[in-house]
């Protein structure tokens, strides 16, 4: 494929649509439709090369037996569905202090430990470019409800068990659901 150029269509307060133009092998010119939190994307470099948009936290209990999960209402879905606990970095903001913030804010756990940091991801890549870092570790403290009026969110430990009847039975988003499948069937 051929980039031909981008042009942006619509400007929202979280995320902005552009059109992608391309020229496939058999030369004919195509628009891709894409949502980006790039407020002036203009070059096809800018599509993958920016700063993460977002913090993904993986946590366990401090004996290893829990996972953290978030049950959370998402509008475009019209339903509730289970993910980690999640959310953007602020400007000026580094990856780990929104870490600790997002957790904070959305289950009232304290981020204790840190194991791993993983690279950079993109959340939905077949409709956007936006980037994660995962931060992998332990969480304690005591729940409580997300300090956000806009988030209905519901945080619990589960154990493998929990977890693998989840799996069954209720929503995920793809990125939790592929690591609780992998997680649940540890012995």
């Amino acid at each position: 494929m051929k980039f031909v150029g981008i042009e942006k269509k619509e400007q929202g307060k979280f995320i902005n649509r552009y059109d992608i133009t391309y020229e496939t092998a058999d030369h004919k010119q195509k628009v891709y439709e894409m949502i980006s939190r790039n407020r002036e994307m203009t070059t096809r470099e800018e599509l993958a090369d920016h700063p993460p948009d977002s913090v993904v936290l993986i946590m366990h209990n401090e004996t290893g037996d829990k996972l953290l999960l978030n049950r959370e209402f998402r509008m475009p879905c019209g339903d509730f569905v289970f993910n980690f606990p999640a959310g953007l970095i602020d400007p000026g903001e580094e990856f780990m202090e929104s870490a600790r913030r997002e957790l904070k804010e959305e289950t009232g756990l304290d981020l204790l430990r840190i194991e791993d940091v993983l690279g950079e991801s993109f959340s939905a890549i077949g409709f956007s470019n936006e980037k994660n870092i995962c931060v992998v570790g332990v969480a304690g403290g005591t729940f409580a409800p997300s300090t956000s009026t806009v988030e209905e969110i519901e945080a619990g430990w589960y154990t493998r068990a929990e977890v693998r009847k989840l799996l069954d039975t209720e929503y995920f988003a793809a990125r939790t659901q592929a690591y609780c499948y992998l997680w649940s069937r540890e012995d």
